[in-house]
């Protein structure tokens, strides 16, 4: 189908143009992490400097938005909920704790969220969600080109927006949607749009010019109209015209169908480049995510996507296969945010047990080092990400255990990690991994 690209477990191979994750260490004096709870407890440049190779693997597992709330004053959270008997005997054996994805109180996206997690930091090296999700989908981006980050969403007779997501449509009928509206030119750039999964796509601008500083018009509510993508800069007058362009187009095209009939703008960004995981931390690092923006954070770090898919087990599978291939392995769960975003608590706390499940076949592989944690919080009862801290158990030789017996969000609060920026958690797993050398005499 014209302008739209392949599934998720059709993307491999090697970053594209868009994150260059340098082969070449940043300068003493350039600074990825400044010591501050968003950057994480170490400069990035001094454990450049101690990381060393070694045979060990490490598994990072993420249940994206992970964190909850109970819905009834005493109540249980989702992870409390949730049975979970293979993540409580990893809390009873490994080490606990909460990790704070950015600052207290700062609501995270999961761009930078997983940017901290691997040991970023989720300001300065921050990435609009538009070009994570374009690399994610194998999209090429120029220097000057411009990529969003959409959603279909319905609007009522009003104009106002009834479903910041047209009930979560399916990625077939958002390829039929696009396949629509790559019909739509703009003066003096060009436009490439793709469906991405349910109900997100994404639009890339090329040409000259491209500004991302732009409102978005996401209203981030329902009953009220979508916002204008006013220019926030004089530089990005241009930008602003030809998106204020294109959502008209948009009007006209899809206005008449149901239940997406309108699309909202957010994650504006352009091409940057990263250093890699291998030249900071000298480790081969691999992506099992079905999601195409979080194999598109994994590339923008130099990682390997894997080719996965929505199938049952098939993420465990691939990680079986890939087992001697790699150093580090990132396993990403997208049903808990997706469920949490909904509202749907029992959901969220099936897809829990789901994951808890087949830990086991993890732990079979012996893995020198396992984390499951999330990026952020994403309890039911808000439907939204939050600021709240998130539940990290860390399991490996080397650890010291803590009185903890449930991966719980009050147990951990009690663990012997403490609360921790989510920037510590990547050089804690290199350290049990015998990963860094000693600093100093």
């Amino acid at each position: 189908m014209p302008g739209v690209r392949p599934g998720a477990s059709e993307v491999t191979g090697d970053p594209r143009k868009l994150f260059t994750a340098s082969s070449k260490p940043r300068a003493p004096d350039d600074k990825l992490c400044d010591g501050k709870p968003t950057g994480g407890a170490v400069t990035g440049n001094l454990l450049s400097s101690l990381a060393q190779p070694a045979a060990t693997k490490l598994v990072l597992i993420v249940l994206d938005g992970l964190g909850g709330l109970p819905l009834v004053p005493g109540g249980p959270t989702e992870l409390e909920a949730a049975n979970t008997p293979n993540l409580d005997q990893i809390a009873r054996e490994g080490v606990t704790g909460v990790h704070h994805p950015m600052d207290r109180g700062i609501t995270p996206g999961s761009g930078p969220a997983h940017l901290a997690l691997f040991g970023y930091d989720p300001v300065a090296d921050s990435i609009g969600r538009g070009p994570l999700s374009a690399s994610g989908l194998g999209i090429e981006l120029g220097d000057h080109d411009l990529a969003v980050r959409l959603n279909f969403c319905t609007l009522d007779a009003d104009g106002n927006v009834a479903d910041r997501r047209a009930g979560r449509i399916s990625t077939e009928l958002n390829q039929e949607l696009i396949a629509k509206l790559n019909g739509i030119h703009a003066p003096d750039v060009g436009l490439e749009l793709a469906a991405e999964r349910r109900h997100r796509a994404v639009l890339v601008l090329r040409g000259e010019g491209l500004d991302p500083r732009v409102r978005e018009t996401d209203p981030q509510a329902i009953g009220v109209p979508p916002l204008s993508p006013d220019a926030l800069h004089p530089a990005a007058a241009h930008t602003s015209r030809i998106l204020a362009g294109f959502t008209d187009r948009v009007r006209q095209s899809i206005g008449d169908q149901q239940p997406a009939n309108f699309v909202l703008m957010r994650g504006y960004g352009q091409h940057r480049s990263l250093p890699s995981l291998e030249s900071r931390f000298q480790l081969r690092a691999a992506c099992l995510a079905v999601y195409p923006m979080y194999r598109g954070v994994a590339r923008a770090v130099g990682m390997t996507v894997l080719p996965v898919t929505e199938e049952p087990g098939n993420q465990i599978a691939t990680l079986e296969e890939a087992w001697d291939d790699f150093d580090l392995f990132f396993v990403h769960i997208k049903d808990t945010d997706t469920l949490g975003e909904d509202g749907d608590f029992d959901g969220k706390a099936r897809a829990i047990e789901a994951v808890d499940q087949w830990l086991p076949r993890v732990r079979a592989l012996k893995p020198d080092v396992l984390v499951v944690t999330g990026d952020h919080s994403t309890p039911a009862k808000l439907r939204a990400h939050s600021w709240h801290p998130v539940p990290v158990v860390l399991l490996g030789e080397l650890n010291r255990p803590d009185s903890v017996e449930k991966f719980s969000e009050p147990a951990c609060f009690h663990g012997g990690l403490g609360h921790i920026p989510a920037g510590s958690i990547l050089p804690l797993m290199l350290a049990h991994g015998r990963r860094l050398a000693k600093y100093g005499a």
